[in-house]
């Protein structure tokens, strides 16, 4: 008895446990009959209760054998999630890949002409592999359900599957100017270059990644429990007495994600989700450039996006081919704030202050749309979406810090208030010969997610006389007191520095194009096009005396895969910064200068497990 996921769940139970016998029966008469109604019972069920179409049944009766038959149909069954994957491995006796490729599998197969049936075993032919896979965007955030049998686990213990993966990267980079010594891109005027600009050279290894999937076992076929741990070494280098000499080759393994997911799908048209940890936000995060670079994500460069601890519960509704997804998450109210080294020890031990002491959660939505653009095989489906943000935080002065003159006006200390907000387009449009995904993005506040020229706010003056400053509980920012026109003592507002940018990807199949044999060693050339751009508000930028407007990415990345876990990549970029006109010039090159440009080159294999 196979176990099935519909409203039609008693029948269609009974009828699969006997329908593939009946394919098997009636595949002589289906090729002989010249009918366009189905000559198999089942199918003819399963065709009338829509969940298979017409071309879907001429797949399925042009099989040359009974086996055949029955794997095509338990493909497009499960490919379709009436069936799961324990059923898929009982029909066609082995163990699926995911149900995107079961569909496009079963699609191949039809469209390659079958050897003749008679032919003896010495003389049949290797089955062909289709056509080279298109380009799939990156996706940080699914849409619809995560499956929790989609990969069979590496191994299994106590009811909890585990899935191991990762990557070993290696590059080597030069920049032409580097000024802060970093292994990754920054914007420019961040300091003088001194005379040559800053060129560097750097080996790093530390974009290594490792994680594990997992998955918890439910008895009902209607949850799915999943979950990911992941960490990368990305982030600071060991400070210790046995490696202060070396410590550049010893970077801290990092969290990147974390998190638990429980999926409840009552129909195969409907599922809700709730998520538990850290992982992408909503915001800004379902569409990401692919380059080689990933330390440095396009920084300040027009990108947009973040991780961060969250709690996220989504709903999906699916018909016609079409899937639609509204999801809402709180997340952790973090600023992107530059805390002064005196306090750093203060937001070790305490985490970031401003966004917690707003007393609220970060609030963030997106509504995803996804749906097949080009039904070619090989190709993943589009997605369309949209997202925003808001969050607040506030900056404490205590009373032993307000300045003296205003300490009668303000005896317990004082507040000022700010906030951050965000919404953003995103497109991903997958087809057989290119794919084309980009974003576009507004908002103010939005150097937590390397946005805005990573300016955060600015304090409004206007009007006030005898000002004074205080530092902040955390460092990272100052309250600014003044009196105003009518002569009370206040604390200046803040003001977030508004930004918008975005940035186009086009991604070409090149072995597709060039129709290289699936199995060959030509099949695994890629080549990415990709401009960004991040630009603060001018008007905002002479508030806070900001020199830098806007800055750009042109990237192109030349990928060849030796095979399904060794790839190469060669990128070249310019990475540009331009001056605010309306202040003094910075410094380049030790010069006034208009723009600062970092010519980028980088290259190194990746090794995948």
């Amino acid at each position: 008895m196979f176990f099935v996921r519909n409203r039609h769940a008693r029948h269609l139970a009974a009828l699969l446990s006997m329908g593939f016998a009946l394919v098997a029966c009636n595949l002589t008469f289906a090729q002989q009959s010249s009918s366009t109604e189905p000559s198999n019972p089942l199918v003819t069920i399963l065709q009338k209760k829509g969940l298979l179409t017409s071309e879907e049944v001429k797949q399925i009766e042009s099989s040359v054998s009974p086996q055949q038959a029955n794997e095509r149909l338990a493909q497009i069954l499960y490919g379709k999630g009436v069936i799961s994957a324990t059923d898929y491995t009982q029909i066609a006796g082995k163990t699926p890949e995911s149900p995107a490729q079961a569909l496009q599998a079963a699609v191949a197969a039809v469209k390659t002409p079958a050897a003749p049936a008679v032919a003896a075993a010495s003389e049949a032919k290797p089955k062909p592999s289709g056509p080279i896979a298109a380009i799939t965007p990156i996706r940080a955030l699914p849409v619809g359900v995560v499956k929790h049998d989609a990969v069979v686990p590496a191994f299994k213990a106590d009811g909890v599957g585990f899935t191991p993966y990762g990557f070993v990267k290696v590059t080597a980079v030069e920049d032409s100017s580097s000024p802060g010594g970093d292994d990754f891109p920054l914007p420019g005027f961040l300091s003088d270059t001194g005379p040559e600009g800053a060129p560097e050279f750097h080996l790093k290894a530390r974009a290594t990644r490792i994680g594990s999937n997992f998955f918890w076992y439910d008895p009902s076929e209607k949850w799915d429990i999943t979950g990911k741990v992941e960490v990368d070494f990305e982030g600071n280098f060991n400070r210790s007495d046995n490696r202060n000499i070396s410590t550049i080759r010893s970077s801290n393994p990092s969290l990147r994600v974390a998190w638990a997911r429980l999926d409840y799908s009552p129909n195969k048209n409907n599922s809700f989700s709730a998520l538990f940890g850290q992982d992408w936000t909503p915001f800004g995060s379902s569409t990401l450039p692919n380059i080689l670079e990933t330390t440095g994500l396009g920084i300040g460069f027009g990108s947009l996006y973040e991780r961060d601890p969250q709690m996220r519960f989504g709903y999906t509704h699916q018909a016609h081919g079409v899937k639609v997804e509204p999801e809402f998450a709180i997340t952790m109210p973090a600023e992107g704030l530059p805390p002064s080294s005196t306090y750093m020890s203060q937001q070790l031990g305490y985490g970031e202050r401003q966004g917690p002491d707003s007393n609220r959660p970060d609030e963030e939505a997106r509504v995803a749309v996804q749906w097949q653009l080009d039904h070619a095989a090989g190709v993943a489906p589009a997605q369309f979406i949209v997202s925003a943000e808001h969050g607040d935080r506030t900056a404490i002065v205590l009373a032993s810090a307000v300045p003296t003159a205003y300490q009668k006006t303000f005896p317990t200390g004082a507040t000022a208030k700010s906030y951050s907000d965000g919404w953003d387009v995103e497109a991903q449009l997958p087809t057989r010969y290119a794919t084309l995904i980009g974003k576009f993005y507004s908002g103010a506040d939005l150097r937590f997610f390397f946005a805005g020229q990573l300016y955060s706010m600015f304090h409004d003056e206007t009007g006030l006389t005898a000002t004074a400053s205080a530092t902040s509980v955390d460092g990272a920012s100052t309250l600014i007191f003044g009196t105003n026109a009518q002569g009370h003592q206040v604390v200046a507002p803040e003001r977030p520095v508004r930004a918008d940018g975005g940035f186009a990807q086009l991604a070409l199949p090149l072995s597709r194009i060039f129709k290289a044999r699936a199995a060959s060693r030509n099949a695994g050339w890629t080549l990415y096009m990709l401009y960004s751009v991040d630009q603060a508000k001018t008007r905002d930028l002479l508030r806070v005396d900001g020199v830098r407007r806007y800055s750009t990415l042109a990237a192109g990345t030349l990928n060849y895969s030796l095979n399904k876990w060794v790839s190469f990549s060669a990128e070249e970029s310019l990475y540009t910064t331009h001056a605010n006109p309306e202040l003094t010039l910075p410094l380049f090159r030790g010069v006034h200068s208009r723009e600062w440009n970092d010519v980028r080159s980088e290259f190194g294999p990746v090794f995948t497990f």
